[in-house]
């Protein structure tokens, strides 16, 4: 399993990732993605973290293999070194531990490269797979957000994870 910056082109693997509507309801979104914002989107892509306090990084199953997810940090904090963390893998790809690989990849990566103290996620209370998946991957449950989703059969609760990634003896239990 492999993490890597986002390249020119993963523009038709971004489109049919961000134009699924059947993970919208977890992105916030409400509308497709052009191809055109895209390709700015990309152009961008490079910026330093500390500066668009967000990164998304491509999971592959080998070095030059095509894209199976991606993985983000956003919402970064400088003065707390913490950030959200989200992962998408393709409907295809799902159920073969892709997406727990990806999340110890990113943990080692938010922890040693960028010095987070701490990445955090938030999972609709009913998609249990995400639940067992940040569980499994070292995230603690620390509390529910009540009606904080609008869905279209109505408000949904939502599940708050916290992963501390700084040495055991730093953390207050």
């Amino acid at each position: 399993m492999h993490l890597r910056a986002l390249e020119p082109d993963d523009l038709e693997f971004l489109y049919a990732l961000e134009n699924d509507p059947d993970i919208w309801g977890v992105s916030d979104t409400l509308a497709p993605v052009s191809r055109h914002a895209l390709r700015e989107y990309l152009e961008h892509a490079s910026a330093d973290f500390y500066v668009v306090r967000q990164l998304r990084l491509v999971v592959t199953t080998e070095i030059s293999g095509p894209p199976v997810g991606v993985v983000d940090l956003f919402d970064f904090e400088p003065l707390h070194q913490r950030a959200g963390v989200g992962i998408t893998i393709l409907a295809k790809e799902r159920k073969k531990g892709y997406a727990q690989q990806a999340l110890d990849l990113l943990k080692n990566h938010a922890r040693n490269a960028l010095r987070l103290h701490q990445i955090y996620a938030t999972v609709g209370a009913d998609n249990l797979a995400s639940m067992r998946l940040f569980e499994a991957a070292g995230f603690r449950k620390i509390g529910t957000r009540l009606a904080w989703l609008r869905t279209p059969s109505g408000w949904q609760d939502v599940v708050e994870w916290q992963c501390f990634l700084a040495s055991p003896d730093d953390i207050r239990e």
